[in-house]
């Protein structure tokens, strides 16, 4: 499992021409499902985005999680994160799950960050969606479950 994670002052999805998530301080998960993802690439992954310190503390140095700065999370399913494009032009994706795996590990996951205390905002699974955000920082992070980077 996969994940691109940005703190934002504020994020929105509109899938399919209709506005479904919103937010404002937090994360915008962009999460790509691997074939081969059990339920602890989930739970690393979900515990992995809960923790990570990446937002100030009183004194500006990044030693807070979103949970502790009061944001939120903005979950949206995106394959295009696993694609691979060592090799030519075109990215692959055959390492992706295939989508009825995928829909059920980036609901679970969306629900078992709920668990942990933040408000979770979601993208829809499959759709065309326009994603928009306000990137804070900038910072971005790169995360896999399996610890290949």
């Amino acid at each position: 499992m996969r994940a691109v994670v940005q703190r934002v002052l504020s994020a929105a999805v509109i899938a399919e021409s209709e506005p479904c998530g919103a937010m404002g301080p937090g994360v915008l998960v962009y999460l790509a499902v691997d074939e081969g993802d059990t339920d602890a690439d989930l739970t690393y992954l979900v515990d992995k985005v809960r923790r990570l310190r990446i937002f100030p503390d009183a004194e500006g140095k990044m030693n807070h999680d979103v949970g502790e700065a009061g944001g939120a999370a903005l979950v949206v399913s995106a394959f295009s994160v696993r694609g691979d494009a060592r090799k030519g032009r075109r990215p692959s994706y055959s390492h992706a799950a295939r989508p009825e795996l995928a829909e059920a590990m980036y609901d679970r996951f969306c629900d078992d960050l709920t668990a942990t205390g933040i408000s979770v905002q979601r993208g829809v699974f499959r759709a065309y969606m326009e994603v928009s955000s306000v990137n804070d920082g900038p910072i971005c992070i790169l995360l896999d479950s399996q610890r290949v980077f």
